[in-house]
């Protein structure tokens, strides 16, 4: 008799929101409480209309019952659980985020596990419908940065703190998957760990080797594999483990249901004894061998194994059910674009060798909080996600988009995912490359890029083969600084695109623009064009009208017509400076000069033409690749020993350019429109300004002669005050943070 095949459920697409709660000496950081989702219900709705199938959600000891179960306060979990199960989403409840629990407990303490079990019973008698848990997140890695770093409470830094933690934490599971399952028998355990790879030369394999069978502790000990005949057996009775703590885990082993894998793109570690090479910071040893420990990407010749690969080790090392339970980027919106496909696609690849991948995870839908100091410090450095929280309201970027297209089955298609990633790319290279003949991901073709010099359209034909494949970003503005700065940061970013010149597409000529519209066929336009001559303005009227105004708009007709999105800028000279306060996107435009003016009748005629263009207001350019702004001639001028003249009453909010054009790009890609501020968080003076900038080069300021505006000959009238706030969102950072950026580039440069 003939069996109809089996079918494979589809691949699932889960969800998962930043939650540590990490403990640093006496302070806890709560990235629940930062990122506001402790006080925001809805955004459980926004999570739905994802299409996410599952969400890993904290229940988390410290939040709920920080002093013990008796005065546990479940209101929060109540209202979120049961929102969650009316939406049809079902919950991956996590007890401990990287925590070491209560202040009336820790990693160390003998009874931790006996008291998360205790909490983990509570949690499965309130939720009895709750099925999947995961009691503890990444136990090695948690154990690593609270037992052998000192990174996190209690802070130990040896191998026997770190032996403690993580057979607490591991033993602290067993206890609270059986409480949880005494409630509810077919409660799953689904066990998440960051899992990565260490690589080295051939005089360090025998330490790689050690690491790269470290990294299993926590699976193994949770299946019971681990045993007398282990590298890691003998390492841990080595440390002054007991052999009875290691014999427990072999009578009472408990499986994960599903291994749950999280891995980053520096996950993977290279160890080289060649110090010379690495910056101090790298440097350390084994009491052997000193050596550095640096990101593999930044050296490994033939790239790094990668998530297939190593989903691919699991798989074979344990035959049980894997997902991929974190998946995030901290970076520029394609390149956090194309690690999720690359991650997805290797997941579907898998399948279709037989390899039981359940699902993928978009981790930090609402991002992340100071995970660039390992969240040891309240920074305020913030990381976007799914969606943005730098706005009145939750904003969901082109990850949104993505994420609703995998749900659903159908494939992302935006052009910029046919150029590989930078984890991909030669310039991942910081070091002198090693072979460190590991499995490597094939990337996909890199696109040759638009160069910054002219040459007609053939570069751009090169797009017309395969418009799906090969559409590039038409960027109008050639020999303009904010031009130049989006080719420059377009090549880092590995965003193809073409540079028009004017011979190439002059925006005043409808028919030019046209025909080289057709031609490109690009996947959007950037006009960083125009009339900058803001006093030359007053006298050649028509000409600053004629580019400003007039070229924008045919611009934006022939877009609309196309299909292609626009993105275009406009002032803060568009305001007359009567406010006090920063202005804002819906502040009424009142501009005092013809340049103003030019940009008032452009945001206007660009929006009725084109109503989903993304028009940006922006200010005072200061940036690290030009030398005739504001900033870089100052201190040219103060260096030698000139005086330098500057308005001491027009108050300002001074914009980086590589802030500006980063963000401008990202907010293209989301696929925003309309009107939007973008400048660095400031209210300053051009007179300050300048000290300020003197004083961080270390220049004399003195020379500095501050006037006021009006004695200052200018032929076009300013506004005393124009300085940019945003009801939509505040993206870019402080000025001293730009400030400090532009010397560390210019030194580049």
């Amino acid at each position: 008799m003939n069996r109809e095949p089996i079918a494979i459920p589809p691949l699932e697409m889960w969800a998962g929101v930043e939650c540590t709660v990490n403990r640093v000496g006496d302070q806890y950081f709560d990235q629940i409480e930062r990122n506001g989702h402790a006080s925001r219900i809805d955004d459980l709705d926004l999570f739905a209309q994802l299409g996410v199938r599952a969400i890993r959600y904290p229940v988390l000891w410290e939040r709920t019952a920080p002093n013990g179960e008796m005065s546990a306060d479940w209101s929060w979990a109540d209202e979120r659980l049961e929102r969650l199960r009316e939406l049809g989403i079902h919950p991956i409840v996590g007890l401990v985020h990287h925590g070491s629990g209560p202040r009336h407990t820790s990693l160390i303490d003998p009874a931790f596990p006996e008291k998360l079990a205790e909490f983990a019973r509570a949690v499965a008698q309130r939720y009895p419908w709750v099925d999947s848990y995961t009691p503890v997140n990444e136990p090695l890695t948690t154990a690593r940065f609270s037992g052998m770093y000192g990174h996190w409470y209690p802070h130990g830094r040896d191998g026997l703190t770190f032996a403690r933690a993580l057979l607490t934490e591991c033993r602290a599971t067993v206890l609270s998957m059986r409480a949880i399952r005494e409630v509810n028998p077919a409660a799953q355990l689904v066990q998440t760990e960051d899992l990565g790879k260490t690589h080295s030369t051939p005089l360090l394999a025998y330490q790689a080797e050690f690491e790269n069978e470290r990294r299993w502790l926590s699976f193994d000990l949770l299946c019971g594999r681990l045993n007398r005949s282990t590298l890691i057996w003998n390492h841990l009775c080595y440390l002054g483990v007991d052999e009875a703590e290691l014999e427990w885990f072999l009578a009472n082993p408990c499986p994960p249901d599903v291994l749950g894998i999280n891995h980053y793109v520096t996950s993977e570690r290279f160890l080289d004894e060649r110090t010379e090479r690495y910056p101090t910071s790298s440097h350390g040893g084994n009491g052997k061998h000193n050596y550095a420990d640096v990101e593999a990407v930044r050296v490994c010749a033939e790239g790094t194994a990668g998530p297939r690969a190593l989903m691919k080790e699991v798989w074979e090392r344990y035959e049980l059910p894997v997902a991929v339970t974190e998946v995030h980027l901290g970076c520029t919106r394609e390149e956090q674009l194309r690690w999720l496909k690359e991650v997805w696609d290797g997941a579907v690849s898998l399948r279709h060798e037989g390899v039981d991948v359940r699902a993928v995870t978009a981790w930090s839908l609402l991002g992340a909080y100071d995970w660039n100091s390992l969240v040891t410090r309240a920074d305020g450095h913030y990381e976007p996600g799914v969606f943005d929280l730098r706005g009145p309201r939750p904003r969901p970027t082109a990850i949104a988009r993505m994420i609703r297209d995998l749900a659903t089955g159908h494939e992302p298609d935006h052009p910029l995912l046919d150029t590989p990633g930078w984890w991909h790319r030669p310039e991942r290279l910081f070091y002198p490359s090693v072979s460190c003949q590991s499995s490597v991901v094939t990337p996909p073709t890199p696109l040759a890029k638009g160069g910054a010099g002219g040459g007609g359209l053939d570069n751009g034909q090169r797009t017309m083969d395969n418009p799906k494949s090969r559409r590039l970003l038409a960027i109008i503005g050639a020999r303009g600084t904010l031009g130049r700065a989006f080719a420059r940061l377009c090549d880092l970013r590995g965003i193809p695109y073409h540079l028009l010149t004017r011979q190439e597409m002059d925006i005043t000529d409808p028919v030019s623009v046209d025909a080289a519209l057709t031609q490109l066929n690009p996947w959007a336009v950037v006009n960083a064009a125009g009339y900058v001559r803001v006093d030359d303005a007053e006298r050649e009227v028509d000409a600053c009208l004629r580019v400003n105004a007039q070229g924008p708009a045919i611009l934006a007709a022939s877009c609309a017509k196309q299909g292609v999105p626009l993105l275009t800028f406009s002032s803060d000279l568009v305001f007359d400076g009567a406010c006090t306060t920063p202005y804002v996107e819906s502040n009424a435009v009142a501009p005092l000069n013809v340049y103003g003016r030019s940009k008032v009748e452009a945001e206007v005629r660009v929006l009725k033409a084109h109503p989903s263009a993304l028009v940006i207001r922006t200010s005072a350019f200061f940036g690290p690749w030009d030398d005739y702004n504001f900033v870089t001639i100052a201190l040219r001028q103060l260096s030698a020993g000139q005086t330098f003249v500057a308005a001491e009453d027009g108050v300002v909010s001074p914009t980086y350019v590589p802030d500006l054009v980063n963000t401008s790009l990202d907010l293209l890609i989301d696929g925003e429109c309309g009107l939007w501020h973008l400048a660095n968080q400031s209210a300053i003076a051009w007179a300050e300004l300048a000290r300020l900038a003197a004083s961080i080069a270390g220049v004399d300021a003195s020379r500095i002669e501050a006037r006021p505006t009006r004695e200052l000959g200018l032929a076009a009238p300013r506004p005393t005050y124009s300085v940019l706030g945003s009801e939509r969102g505040v993206l870019l950072p402080s000025l001293d943070n730009a400030m400090s950026r532009y010397f560390d580039e210019r030194q580049r440069f």
